[in-house]
């Protein structure tokens, strides 16, 4: 298995930041060590994290190993799967990429949290106002 080619991205998404790593295997899926379905609470996620790996059809060729690090599991999941994506552009760019930029896994969600203003309670929340 050492000589197996490694496909490597890095995909974010809010605070989250994934690296990705696709081995050729049987379809396992580990995040910072542990078993996707273990990681993530919700089978939602998990089902959001495979999407580019369903649609291009090879959920069953290659092994996924994910270090991911900030946000929540959302951004965490999001992240994930930016980077399978732009992982399987690595293994074979002409095939999978107008599947993948047809459902929009290529693209990078760049809404991120707003910063709180001065005099505000929060980014655009002001006080509550009081006629007397």
């Amino acid at each position: 298995m050492a000589d197996a080619k490694r496909y490597r991205a890095t995909g974010r998404r809010k605070r989250a930041v994934a690296q990705v790593t696709l081995v050729s295997g049987k379809g396992n899926i580990t995040v910072n060590g542990v078993d996707v379905n273990n990681y993530f609470p919700y089978e939602t996620l998990v089902m959001d994290l495979k999407q580019p790996l369903v649609l291009t059809g090879t959920e069953n060729d290659f092994d996924v190993e994910v270090t991911v690090k900030g946000g929540g599991f959302d951004g965490q999941t999001g992240a994930t799967r930016l980077g399978i994506a732009r992982a399987l552009l690595e293994v074979n760019s002409e095939a999978y990429r107008p599947t993948l930029k047809g459902t929009g896994m290529i693209t990078r969600d760049a809404r991120i949290k707003e910063r709180k203003k001065y005099g505000l309670k929060k980014a655009r929340r002001a006080p509550q106002f009081s006629k007397r």
